[in-house]
């Protein structure tokens, strides 16, 4: 199994589970246990850890797949379709953040917490990271991996950035390029 792109917006990392490879292209949060592992990778989804079953999957698939149709409209310069947005309004929506007061022996504190089912939650988190990246100004850099064969999307943090990692994509290119210009004719 492929490894996830991770690092780049939490929402865009969720889009990145669908590399293309070989053999097509691959679903990284397929099984509980994938899901369980990507999460791991996601330090800003800690607070909603948890054991992820099967039934997890469905919300947090369904966001991934607004999320996805929103970017990829952006990217051609086109407006997001509605029922993507509709849905990841009503995925934030189904778990909303309370704030928890707490002490903690000297001071109050506050651990927004959200009710249901651990998939319910997750999905409300993502769609409020993707609500959060597609109001952001920086979405307007946004762009796929230059990659032939390579669908990953990022924002880059330096402009002349082409490739989603410059380990994956980038060295394949590099290396291209390199055997391109120095094969016999």
């Amino acid at each position: 199994m492929t490894d996830p792109l991770t690092g780049e917006h939490l929402a865009l990392d969720l889009v990145n589970t669908r590399p293309s490879t070989e053999d097509g292209r691959v679903d990284l949060l397929a099984t509980a246990r994938h899901l369980a592992d990507w999460l791991a990778r996601q330090p800003a989804l800690r607070p909603e850890a948890g054991t992820p079953s099967a039934a997890d999957l469905p919300p947090v698939h369904a966001v991934r797949e607004h999320v996805d149709a929103a970017v990829h409209a952006l990217l051609r310069g086109t407006r997001p379709p509605k029922a993507a947005l509709r849905g990841l309004t009503e995925a934030a929506r189904a778990a909303p953040a309370v704030r928890e007061l707490d002490w903690d022996g000297s001071a109050v504190t506050a651990t927004p917490r959200r009710p249901g089912r651990l998939g319910v939650r997750l999905a409300a988190r993502l769609a409020e990271a993707a609500a959060d990246l597609l109001t952001d100004p920086a979405i307007g850099t946004l762009r796929q991996c230059e990659a032939d064969d390579c669908v990953m999307v990022f924002l880059p943090a330096h402009p002349r950035r082409r490739w989603c990692s410059p380990t994956r994509c980038g060295n394949r290119a590099r290396v291209a390029r390199y055997y391109q210009r120095h094969k016999t004719p």
